[in-house]
């Protein structure tokens, strides 16, 4: 390969390279830098697949911002956006790496939080709504707009048959619980308790004879 070649080399990068932010264009969220709805779906479907052959569980965790409408009606569609952009930035600094925060639609978010148990889920959600009810969104004035969120978490472990829009609305059922018990709130399924295998006493001298 001669010098020649180079310039040839060069555009094939570039194509590259243009290529790959498109592809991250097509899956991102322009206003909050979160995936969008189609990675949302895509990344659901295969951790869920991930879900019924490994049988380690998918956690999803829905968060809808309380009251947003009065947000834009009061204050301003840019206090509106500044909102979403502060809520998806403490989505994105309390995320792990294989955790997929994404911007569900409007003023909901949603979190896939793969390797991840109900009770585990339901600490992060915990965490991320005390965040948000603990962190102002700043208004032009210098003053500080308080803003909650609620929250629905659900968990897949593989062993139903339910499909990726099932498991969305099951979580988006605790979501609508948490906004009907007053918002500004965590609502989940309750945590199952592992099965009691301790043998008693009795049990032992019946076993024994």
């Amino acid at each position: 390969m001669g010098a020649e070649d180079c310039p040839q080399i060069d555009r094939l990068r570039h194509c590259l390279s243009q290529l790959a932010l498109l592809e991250t264009q097509v899956r991102t969220d322009p206003l909050t830098g979160l995936y969008n709805f189609r990675h949302f779906a895509e990344s659901l479907d295969n951790e869920m697949e991930r879900t019924r052959r490994s049988l380690q569980p998918t956690a999803l965790i829905l968060v809808d911002l309380d009251f947003f409408k009065r947000v834009n009606d009061e204050h301003g569609h840019e206090v509106g956006n500044l909102a979403l952009k502060q809520t998806a930035q403490q989505i994105q600094t309390h995320l792990r790496k294989l955790d997929i925060g994404c911007r569900y639609g409007g003023e909901e978010f949603a979190l896939i939080l793969p390797n991840t148990q109900l009770e585990k889920a339901m600490e992060v959600a915990e965490r991320l709504r005390q965040l948000r009810e603990q962190e102002p969104v700043p208004l032009p004035d210098g003053e500080g707009l308080p803003l909650t969120a609620s929250y629905g978490v659900a968990v897949f472990t593989g062993g139903e048959f339910i499909s990726r829009q099932e498991f969305t609305a099951h979580a988006d059922h605790y979501l609508y619980k948490a906004k009907d018990a007053g918002r500004n709130r965590v609502c989940a399924p309750t945590p199952k308790r592992p099965a009691d295998t301790e043998v008693s006493a009795d049990e032992k001298r019946l076993l024994l004879g």
